[in-house]
C-alpha cells in the first residue's frame, strides 16, 4: 500500500524521486501551497489532503509547537548538512516505509529520521 507524503518546500527532488519509485504518492509544496507558507499552513494542509508531512525543517520536530498525536504523520529527515549521507538516510527511511506501509502507523507519530536510527515520539 502506497503512503502519502506532502513534501516540504526543503525536500529535494532525489527525496521525493526516490519515495514515488518506491511506489509512494509524494505531493510537493508548491503544488498545494506557496512555498513561503508559514508552517502552520503547511502542516495543516498536510492534514487537509491526508498526507504525512515529510521535511527537514527542524521545527516540525518540536513536539511541544507540533504535538505528534495531533497529526496524521510527521517525518523529520536529518542530516545536519551532510549531503554525504542523503543516500543512507533514504535507504533507512525506505526500508522502514516498507515494513510498515500503511498510513495509520504513522497517525499521531513524529519519525526523526537519522542514518543510525530513526526515533519515534507520540
Amino acid at each position: 500500500m502506497a503512503l502519502r507524503f506532502l513534501a516540504d518546500h526543503c525536500i529535494s527532488n532525489t527525496i521525493i524521486r526516490t519515495l514515488r519509485d518506491a511506489g509512494h504518492e509524494v505531493l510537493r509544496l508548491g503544488d498545494v501551497l506557496r512555498v513561503d507558507a508559514s508552517d502552520r499552513v503547511v502542516i495543516a494542509k498536510a492534514q487537509e489532503i491526508d498526507a504525512i508531512l515529510l521535511s527537514m525543517n527542524g521545527d516540525f520536530a518540536d513536539i511541544v509547537t507540533y504535538p505528534p498525536k495531533t497529526y496524521k504523520g510527521i517525518v523529520a529527515l536529518q542530516m545536519r548538512n551532510h549531503a554525504e549521507v542523503l543516500e543512507r538516510l533514504l535507504a533507512r527511511l525506505c526500508e522502514y516505509l516498507n515494513v510498515r506501509p500503511t498510513a495509520e502507523h504513522y497517525r499521531g507519530k513524529l519519525l526523526v529520521v537519522e542514518v543510525n536510527r530513526i526515533r519515534i515520539r507520540e
